[in-house]
């Protein structure tokens, strides 16, 4: 759990981390607000990336209830095979690995990496790519 530290809310400081009671005023402790306070050198030329609106600002929306996926790639799952067939998350069935994905906390699987062993694999998503990757070496891709 993420817990903040106790002396975020500086008490006992007389400036809370403005240095002198001066400067934390307006903004002329910083010359103004953004650009200004050029004075009589205002006109100068000014750097073109000033006009680029991508460089300032916030853009766009995040949402704060969205949750990312918890994804896995193929090169992790094969080398942790070993480990989930110790572990009872993995049972042989003759040649073929099964593995319940969806009890891992896994919600999709990503092509990234190369698997040699034939898995049937239970997953509730998988990119295509992966699904290829898993077929040529033998094994099947349920979706759950």
């Amino acid at each position: 759990m993420m817990r903040r530290k106790k002396n975020t809310r500086q008490r006992g400081t007389q400036t809370h981390g403005w240095g002198s009671m001066k400067k934390h005023r307006g903004a002329g402790h910083r010359g103004g607000r953004g650009a200004a306070g050029s004075g009589k050198r205002g006109d100068a030329k000014k750097p073109r990336y000033w006009k680029d609106a991508e460089r300032y600002g916030k853009h766009g929306f995040a949402s704060g209830t969205k949750r990312p996926l918890v994804t896995m790639n193929i090169g992790h799952l094969a080398s942790i095979l070993g480990r989930l067939e110790e572990e009872g998350l993995a049972q042989k069935e003759g040649a073929t690995l099964t593995v319940d994905l969806s009890r891992l906390g896994v919600e999709r699987l990503l092509a990234a990496g190369s698997i040699h062993t034939p898995l049937v694999l239970k997953v509730a998503s998988a990119t295509k790519r992966a699904v290829q990757k898993v077929e040529a070496a033998g094994g099947t891709v349920q979706n759950t």
